[in-house]
């Protein structure tokens, strides 16, 4: 028995959408596809402009070039987080300024960021871990009053919500990713989600390697040239027909996921109430996409344990982040502001489960009794 940790979502039509590229002989960036998927994400979120990108990587470099972020600038953030979610801004000469974390959600301590502010901060970055937003009322009432940008990072919230606002378009900027871990995949790709539409014009020219061939392309002007300082930020055309095959069927694999979450959630319970691990927190007023179910175990030790015990019945399990500011360049690029109370105490508890769009019935049972199992035997 093998079950992966994840599956790429397919449909079945990816392959025909794809062979519509090559046929039309467009295959190259801001083609049919990407159009489609642009409009799909305008409508769905109510968002003011999409940009499809090639990775959720470049949509918040692009972001940290529309917030025009200068070397000796600060960028506040999770410390607990991908590498791109600081990489965009230490890009720019920036500082990345890290924040404990909230024990319950994993996203950044709302109540700790005001205190990371200097007169050289520049922008906030939530993070909306596993698909559950961050405390955002609280954030942009902090950036209001400080008059700073904030960008959300929603790389895993496709599809989820803060007071019935879908993540990604709550902020001045959100980016999402569509790498082949997440709930919809183009294999390697994002979105810059825009809520002003003053930045629309540049971030196009950004995106298309610092031209105005986006405004060529409409007719707009009879020539293209080099306005901006940008890069190649646009994703292939057959990669978005790969994206577009699932947004179609959006809601079905959402709905899917949900189900499994659930799922576990529910047969798991038993353990948490015996104390022996920890599920996840959804506040009130927060919608998630089941991108993930993890669990917390009681400490670094048992989570080796337990996950060795799960390969050697097939099941691959992970952890994930190791918190930004113990790495070699988080030392090196950024600071934590405050004391790291839950950070890596968290980090090092939590173990993520298989969960994905065509994981079986069947799949997911083996899953939950190798978990009991190993809980009964200690």
């Amino acid at each position: 028995m093998r079950i992966n940790f994840n599956v790429p979502p397919s449909t079945g039509k990816e392959l025909e959408y794809i062979k519509q590229c090559i046929d039309a002989e467009k295959i190259c960036g801001d083609g049919s596809f990407t159009k489609k998927c642009n409009k799909w994400f305008e409508e769905r979120m109510k968002a003011t402009k999409c940009l499809l990108t090639t990775s959720c990587t470049h949509a918040t470099e692009m972001a940290a070039m529309l917030c025009d972020i200068k070397e000796g600038d600060e960028v506040i953030m999770p410390s607990y987080t991908f590498v791109s979610t600081a990489d965009a801004f230490v890009l720019r000469g920036a500082k990345a300024v890290f924040v404990d974390i909230r024990p319950d959600t994993m996203n950044i301590d709302e109540k700790k960021i005001e205190e990371a502010i200097t007169e050289k901060t520049r922008a906030i970055v939530p993070v909306h871990y596993a698909g559950v937003a961050c405390e955002m009322d609280t954030i942009l009432d902090i950036a209001k009053r400080h008059g700073l940008f904030v960008i959300e990072d929603a790389a895993q919230g496709v599809l989820a919500s803060y007071k019935g606002q879908a993540l990604g378009t709550i902020g001045d900027f959100g980016c999402y990713s569509f790498h082949e871990t997440k709930n919809y995949s183009m294999g390697e790709g994002g979105a810059l989600l825009i809520k002003d539409a003053k930045y629309i014009e540049r971030a196009e020219i950004i995106r298309e390697k610092g031209t105005d061939r986006s405004k060529y392309y409409r007719g707009q002007v009879d020539k293209y040239t080099w306005q901006d300082a940008g890069s190649s930020y646009l994703p292939s055309d057959m990669n978005a027909a790969y994206l577009y095959a699932q947004l179609e069927i959006a809601d079905e694999i959402n709905n899917r996921r949900l189900a499994i979450w659930d799922r576990y959630y529910s047969e798991l319970k038993e353990l948490e109430a015996a104390g022996r691990i920890e599920l996840p927190v959804i506040p009130e007023g927060c919608v998630h996409n089941a991108h993930m179910f993890y669990i917390k175990t009681a400490d670094i030790s048992e989570r080796t344990a337990l996950k060795a015990f799960m390969e050697e019945r097939g099941i691959l399990t992970v952890f994930h982040y190791i918190p930004l500011h113990s790495a070699p360049a988080g030392k090196k690029y950024g600071r934590f502001s405050g004391e790291d109370v839950y950070t890596t105490r968290e980090s090092e508890r939590l173990l993520r489960l298989p969960l994905y769009y065509k994981l079986t019935d069947e799949d997911q049972s083996s899953v939950i009794d190798a978990l009991k199992e190993f809980y009964g035997n200690r």
